[in-house]
């Protein structure tokens, strides 16, 4: 099935320190291709999967699942910890979901997390119907493109497929009951104004990941998709930042 222009994954290698970018749900790569160029070229390897289902039609993504998602991020995270020496994990709204599982999932593996305006909560009421209507109603509004920057674009669906909404929850359920295995050490950015995660993710993730070294840095500027926002360059500079404060030794980062 052919992609929407745009949407590809991304890879880039570099030197021994790894960063894999989640895109979040109905999204597609090119929400974080800019910050993966940023890492990049500071001299990482970085990895920026597609989910499955996601930058094709509605109707493909409508046969899958967040067992699928979590799959590709989990094999891409194996195969860059093959790679590298030390591996971060970064991710926005249910990408920032996927990014604290595979931490939860895999502590060995993950030296640190980055997630911006991640999802972990039921905060729409459609989802708590969407597995009894989807059959009588297959989509639902998109979410694509919160973003205050004028001009900015993000690439996604019109339309939300009912079944594949219907599965975040298994997700979500999931990640919170594993946050007291989450140890590594996790930077937060949260928008003031976001039209499609409300605040109740972020109050789950400040009270149940009590083993994790938390920091939480408010965004002013920008909507749900910070990383096309007004504020992308704060995210992008910290998340380096980050990486080199819990990198070990800097191998790997040219800035």
């Amino acid at each position: 099935m052919s992609l929407l222009p745009g949407a590809e994954p991304y890879h880039r290698g570099g030197g021994g320190v790894g960063v894999l970018l989640c895109h979040g749900f109905t999204g597609t790569p090119q929400a974080m291709r800019p910050w993966g160029e940023y890492l990049a070229g500071a001299g990482l390897t970085v990895d920026v999967p597609r989910l499955p289902g996601h930058g094709t039609t509605w109707q493909d993504m409508a046969t899958t699942t967040s067992d699928d998602w979590l799959g590709v991020v989990e094999e891409a995270l194996v195969k860059l910890h093959a790679e590298c020496t030390r591996v971060f994990v970064m991710g926005m709204s249910m990408g920032g979901c996927l990014a604290l599982r595979l931490a939860e999932l895999h502590p060995d593996k993950v030296s640190g997390v980055v997630v911006v305006n991640p999802s972990l909560a039921l905060e729409d009421w459609k989802l708590f119907v969407a597995p009894y209507i989807k059959r009588l109603i297959p989509t639902t509004p998109g979410i694509a493109s919160d973003i205050k920057k004028p001009g900015a674009v993000e690439i996604g669906y019109d339309d939300i497929p009912t079944a594949a909404a219907a599965t975040l929850p298994k997700l979500w359920r999931a990640t919170r009951r594993g946050m007291s295995r989450l140890t590594a050490p996790v930077l937060v950015y949260r928008s003031h104004e976001d039209h499609v995660v409300g605040p109740k993710s972020l109050r789950i993730l400040t009270s149940e990941a009590v083993n994790a070294q938390l920091t939480v840095h408010a965004l002013e500027n920008s909507y749900h998709v910070a990383t096309l926002d007004n504020d992308a360059e704060t995210i992008f500079e910290g998340s380096l930042a980050f990486v080199r404060e819990h990198g070990g030794s800097g191998e790997g980062m040219d800035r």
